[in-house]
Protein backbone atom coordinates (compact mmCIF):
# COMPACT_ATOMS: atom_id res chain seq x y z
CA UNK A 1 0.00 0.00 0.00
CA UNK A 2 1.37 3.26 -0.47
CA UNK A 3 1.63 6.45 1.47
CA UNK A 4 -1.66 8.06 1.85
CA UNK A 5 -1.59 11.50 4.10
CA UNK A 6 -4.07 12.32 6.34
CA UNK A 7 -6.88 13.91 5.19
CA UNK A 8 -6.69 16.88 7.63
CA UNK A 9 -4.91 20.07 6.22
CA UNK A 10 -1.33 20.32 6.29
CA UNK A 11 -1.02 17.41 8.51
CA UNK A 12 2.07 15.26 6.72
CA UNK A 13 1.56 11.95 8.84
CA UNK A 14 0.68 8.69 7.52
CA UNK A 15 -3.50 7.81 8.10
CA UNK A 16 -4.08 5.19 10.19
CA UNK A 17 -7.84 5.53 10.41
CA UNK A 18 -10.93 5.85 7.65
CA UNK A 19 -13.93 8.54 8.68
CA UNK A 20 -17.30 7.85 7.34
CA UNK A 21 -20.64 9.21 8.04
CA UNK A 22 -24.18 8.24 7.43
CA UNK A 23 -26.19 11.08 7.47
CA UNK A 24 -29.35 9.11 7.21
CA UNK A 25 -28.72 7.83 10.84
CA UNK A 26 -26.70 10.83 12.45
CA UNK A 27 -23.55 8.64 12.82
CA UNK A 28 -19.71 8.92 12.46
CA UNK A 29 -17.71 5.94 12.01
CA UNK A 30 -14.28 5.54 12.50
CA UNK A 31 -12.13 2.29 11.89
CA UNK A 32 -9.11 0.83 10.43
CA UNK A 33 -8.03 2.14 7.18
CA UNK A 34 -10.33 1.34 4.46
CA UNK A 35 -8.01 -0.78 1.51
CA UNK A 36 -8.37 2.23 -0.73
CA UNK A 37 -9.16 5.82 -0.68
CA UNK A 38 -12.77 6.34 -1.38
CA UNK A 39 -14.18 10.31 -2.42
CA UNK A 40 -16.68 10.40 0.87
CA UNK A 41 -14.37 9.26 3.72
CA UNK A 42 -11.83 10.95 5.49
CA UNK A 43 -8.26 9.17 6.20
CA UNK A 44 -7.11 10.52 9.37
CA UNK A 45 -3.75 9.85 10.97
CA UNK A 46 -3.75 8.25 14.71
CA UNK A 47 -3.97 11.74 16.54
CA UNK A 48 -6.09 13.35 14.40
CA UNK A 49 -8.40 10.00 14.76
CA UNK A 50 -7.86 9.95 18.69
CA UNK A 51 -8.97 13.46 18.19
CA UNK A 52 -12.22 13.17 16.49
CA UNK A 53 -15.40 13.78 18.11
CA UNK A 54 -18.93 13.68 16.36
CA UNK A 55 -21.11 16.80 15.80
CA UNK A 56 -23.21 17.68 18.10
CA UNK A 57 -26.30 15.70 17.94
CA UNK A 58 -24.71 12.77 16.44
CA UNK A 59 -22.89 9.21 17.51
CA UNK A 60 -19.63 8.22 17.15
CA UNK A 61 -18.86 4.68 16.46
CA UNK A 62 -15.03 3.60 16.96
CA UNK A 63 -14.36 0.35 15.30
CA UNK A 64 -11.36 -1.60 17.08
CA UNK A 65 -8.46 -2.65 14.69
CA UNK A 66 -6.53 -5.64 14.37
CA UNK A 67 -3.95 -4.93 16.54
CA UNK A 68 -6.76 -4.38 19.50
CA UNK A 69 -7.49 -1.66 22.29
CA UNK A 70 -3.72 -0.99 23.73
CA UNK A 71 -2.43 0.29 20.59
CA UNK A 72 -0.65 3.42 20.11
CA UNK A 73 -3.48 4.91 17.95
CA UNK A 74 -5.80 5.31 20.91
CA UNK A 75 -9.02 5.46 18.44
CA UNK A 76 -10.48 1.92 19.33
CA UNK A 77 -13.12 1.13 21.42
Amino acid sequence: MSFRPCSRVACPDESAATLTFDYADAMAVLGPLAVQREPHTFDLCARHARLTAAPQGWQLVRLRTVDGPDTESGFTI
